[in-house]
């Protein structure tokens, strides 16, 4: 009982404690480990045969690091020129030693200055430069096309330098980096305030936004009518003009403002008519969202969860390194005579022809033939784990509301910790359901990189009819991406109640919204039309702060904080909001999942229930008045509903 709530009949035990739940989709929680299992293994491996150098530090035709080691003090990396190398005169000469071009192969700082700038056209060798770095193939390459030097590509051409940027724009984060937490405390403090006020500002903000609607229709229709009858004063007619490519030309005539005038009085009647028809169910979403911030308020821990979901999905970068391991695992091994081995030619007297040249990189071994299929699984794992940690956060949202909801006397029959018991139901019994709705989802997005990726490779070769049929694929592919974080997210929310596998839950969900779905389309309307203007209220109201803050216009007293101090004052105002919408996401994340819970408990309970003793109703007396439906037989229940 203390992971549930329980009403007058033990019988409706909802959401359904843990005694009474078993572990569901159980192959698919074993398939989840044993794929988590094996991608902790590979980032093992990754990290154990991988060489970070590579991806911080280029390497010259002798196998150095530029940067460290022999070459500290050269941590730029040269490309000669493969032109010259390759039509060089004495071809024979080039074969004989090894196919290695004739030139100087590691460039000193000095040999560079002096001997190697004729030889380059700058443009050429930016071009080259970039065009390796784009593509990643710098590392693919033979070494003897390169060496290390100590003189920046962006030196040569005359260009910016990006190193002073940025060492301004640290220095400005350094000395405004109080304020800047400061400016992201007021934006959290603005969005918890919106969203506990909503339960009695909800239904004035959201008449004010319908009124404000049909008044703009109303000025667009006054407007339309005035033009259209100066214009018929005038005898402005389109028969005077003809036809013209200046399309600013028709608006000077009477029938361009008549259509006008047309549609936006259709426009007007039509959003007064749904108005009208559906008033009652915008007064059941009003009161679901005001029921939500009163939800909010008994659980205030439930604003702070996206913080979990955040620290769990920091694991990520643990993957975009490993996969960094094991681009370079190959290149973590030299093979044969390698040019930065130590070689003496007196070692092998029966050869005396016997040099030192560089062959290749090491591509023989079993980890380095499976290096493609390594990144792939590592992909596959990432996509399923973060998906994954999202819905679990969903899930635990939905169980903590759901026992709101079910809970008869608010707030007195609320479990003292409902999130936490949540947080641990969905571990101990749901990790299997829950992988499932991840995998669907992680092979949908999987299917539309892999489209994205067969576009980017055919774009130079598609004609119109094969561009039309990708466009529409990929049109199709998001659509369904958009269909399955639906379903999913209402799949969860009937496993937090029911304790039942993914299947039967989003087959549930997707029945009940079906039979609903008219409060579905006015629900998710009006909530996203207010958490639209909430997020635009908390992320303008913050940005304009910051910015009278950091350019100066508001002052503080002393020398606490000057603006003049700062090289670029617009980079702490992107900071602030920037974050300022991270965190008007994330509170406002959670106050969805509570709306969408409780919208949902609520058809469940319209269904169920039919307030009498044996089954009454466990919404609010706001919702029961909306319907004009009540508890018979009952006492009047004295506390907060």
């Amino acid at each position: 009982l203390a992971t549930g709530c329980f009403p007058l009949n033990n019988s409706l035990l909802i959401p359904k404690p843990s005694g009474e739940r078993g572990c569901t989709d159980i192959i698919c929680c074993v398939l989840f480990m044993a794929v988590v299992l094996g991608y902790v293994a590979v980032g093992i491996l990754a990290w154990l045969f991988g060489d970070p150098r590579h991806v911080l530090y280029p390497r010259n035709s002798t196998g150095w690091f530029c940067g460290i080691g022999p070459n500290k003090g050269r941590p730029n990396l040269f490309y000669f020129d493969i032109v010259k190398c390759a039509t060089s005169a004495n071809a024979m000469a080039t074969a004989l030693n090894g196919f290695q071009c004739p030139t100087t192969q590691v460039v000193k700082a000095t040999l560079i200055k002096q001997n190697y700038y004729p030889n380059f056209s700058s443009v050429s060798l930016l071009i080259f430069y970039f065009f390796l770095s784009l593509k990643g193939v710098r590392g693919q390459l033979p070494h003897w096309v390169w060496g290390c030097g100590n003189t920046v590509i962006w030196d040569i051409v005359g260009g910016f330098n990006a190193r002073d940027i940025g060492v301004r724009i640290f220095e400005d984060f350094a000395s405004s980096w109080p304020w800047i937490l400061l400016g992201l405390v007021i934006a959290m403090v603005v969005s918890m305030l919106f969203l506990l006020l909503l339960r009695f500002t909800a239904p004035v903000m959201v008449w004010v936004l319908i009124v404000g609607v049909l008044g703009a229709g109303a000025y667009g229709i006054w407007h339309c009518y005035w033009e259209y009858d100066n214009y018929k004063k005038d005898s402005a007619t389109i028969s005077n003009i003809g036809f013209t490519t200046n399309f600013n030309v028709y608006l000077h005539v009477q029938e361009t403002w008549l259509a006008f005038l047309i549609i936006i009085s259709v426009a007007e009647g039509i959003i007064l008519l749904t108005i009208i028809f559906l008033r009652t169910r915008i007064l059941i979403a009003i009161a679901l969202i005001q029921e939500s911030s009163r939800a909010i308020s008994h659980m205030m821990s439930t604003l702070l969860y996206p913080l979990v979901t955040f620290v769990l999905l920091l694991v990520c970068p643990y993957c975009r390194c490993s996969e960094a391991f094991l681009a370079h695992w190959t290149f973590s091994l030299l093979v044969r005579f390698s040019p930065s081995q130590d070689f003496n030619s007196t070692d092998y007297p029966g050869c005396p022809s016997a040099s030192c040249i560089f062959i290749k990189y090491n591509d023989e071994g079993v980890f380095q033939r499976n290096l493609f299929n390594l990144q792939i699984y590592n992909a596959v794992a990432f996509l399923w784990c973060v998906n994954f940690i999202i819905a679990l956060g969903q899930c635990t949202l939905a169980g903590a509301f759901a026992s709101y909801y079910w809970a008869f006397t608010k707030p007195n029959d609320i479990p003292t910790f409902p999130l936490s018991a949540s947080f641990i139901r969905s571990l101990r019994y749901h990790v299997g359901s829950l992988a499932f709705g991840a995998l669907i989802l992680t092979l949908v997005q999987i299917a539309r990189m892999i489209l994205e990726y067969i576009d980017h490779k055919t774009r130079e070769a598609q004609n119109p009819c094969a561009r039309f049929v990708l466009c529409c694929l990929k049109c199709c592919l998001w659509c369904l991406e958009k269909f399955i974080k639906f379903l999913n997210r209402n799949a969860y929310i009937m496993i937090a109640i029911y304790g039942k596998n993914f299947c039967v839950s989003a087959k549930n969900a997707f029945m009940l919204l079906m039979r609903n779905v008219v409060r579905v389309v006015v629900l998710d309307k009006v909530t996203d039309l207010l958490l639209f203007f909430g997020k635009l209220l908390v992320v303008a109201g913050v940005g304009v702060l910051s910015f009278f803050f950091f350019s100066g216009r508001i002052l503080l007293p002393g020398n606490t904080f000057r603006s003049e101090t700062l090289n670029y004052y617009w980079m702490p105002i992107i900071t602030v909001v920037f974050g300022s919408y991270l965190i008007a996401h994330g509170f406002f994340s959670v106050y969805n999942m509570c709306v969408d819970t409780l919208f949902l408990c609520f058809l469940e309970d319209l269904e169920r229930n039919d307030g009498s003793i044996q089954k009454p109703y466990f919404m609010s007396k706001n919702l029961m008045k909306i319907l004009n439906k009540s508890n018979k037989g009952q006492k009047k229940v004295k506390g907060k509903d």
